[in-house]
């Protein structure tokens, strides 16, 4: 809410998301920070209670959040480990005023929650994002996916612009991190989630399918597919984000129920 009274502090607004799905229900955790609880080295960051440290081979991340909006202790370790690391960014706009760089596309990963108790581990993903912009200033939406193959992964992004034209980057990447680009499949429509946010992808042949809407919110969905890329029948997950959607008053009014702000 600080853009529209001026640029804002980005450190003034901290967070570490968490979210947990399974049998035992959903906990999500997204507590914005003030910048005196955000610490920040080379290869550590610190907001609140929670780290992020880099050893040159693995990323740790320590958690220790309370859920929303029920109350609830999220306490544990994920730790990634990337087979390849990426250094290049690609833009995402024509002027290159946003970017996103897939640092680990394909990564080995271990949980260990305290609270509640659980643990696993698997294939994991790490990218990051950068804008010089406000989000909902240069787009009006976006569809990204990354889909694991038998060797690597491949990563969609189809995003629209404000004015209505649009750009699609289709990326393989090999088991070591390089990237390939390839061409991507048809655009196919997807079920509209409960609150109305339109959802799109690419695929081969058949039709692909939702198999699980893990988030459904005024501006924003992540849903696990299935469809077929690359000659693969795959499993991806999948973001849409509506920044037309993101820009009403009413949403950003919602946005303190699913992002509470410590008081220090």
């Amino acid at each position: 809410m600080s853009r529209r009274r001026g640029a804002g502090d980005p450190l003034n607004y901290s967070a570490l998301n968490v979210a947990l799905y399974g049998a035992g229900g959903k906990r999500w955790a997204l507590t914005e920070r003030r910048r005196g609880s955000v610490t920040r080295t080379a290869d550590a960051l610190a907001i609140g209670p929670s780290t992020l440290t880099w050893d040159g081979e693995s990323l740790t991340i320590a958690i220790d959040e309370i859920a929303v909006p029920i109350p609830a202790r999220l306490r544990g370790t994920v730790r990634v480990y990337p087979r390849g690391i990426v250094d290049e960014a690609f833009a995402l706009d024509r002027d290159g005023r946003h970017q996103w760089q897939p640092i680990g596309p394909g990564a080995r990963i271990e949980v260990t929650m305290q609270q509640p108790a659980l643990s696993w581990s698997g294939t994991g993903y790490f990218d990051i994002n950068s804008g010089s912009e406000p989000l909902e200033d240069c787009f009006e939406r976006w569809d990204w996916s990354c889909a694991r193959l038998k060797e690597g992964s491949a990563i969609l992004y189809d995003v629209t612009y404000r004015d209505g034209a649009t750009r699609s980057l289709a990326l393989r990447f090999d088991g070591s991190g390089a990237a390939q680009p390839f061409t991507p499949p048809q655009c196919v429509a997807l079920p509209a989630t409960g609150w109305g946010i339109r959802r799109r992808t690419r695929s081969e042949g058949s039709r692909p399918s939702v198999e699980q809407t893990l988030e459904d919110g005024p501006f924003y969905a992540r849903s696990v597919l299935r469809g077929r890329l690359l000659g693969e029948d795959t499993t991806a997950m999948h973001e849409s984000l509506s920044l037309a959607r993101f820009r009403q008053r009413w949403v950003q009014a919602l946005l303190p129920f699913r992002m509470p702000r410590a008081l220090r």
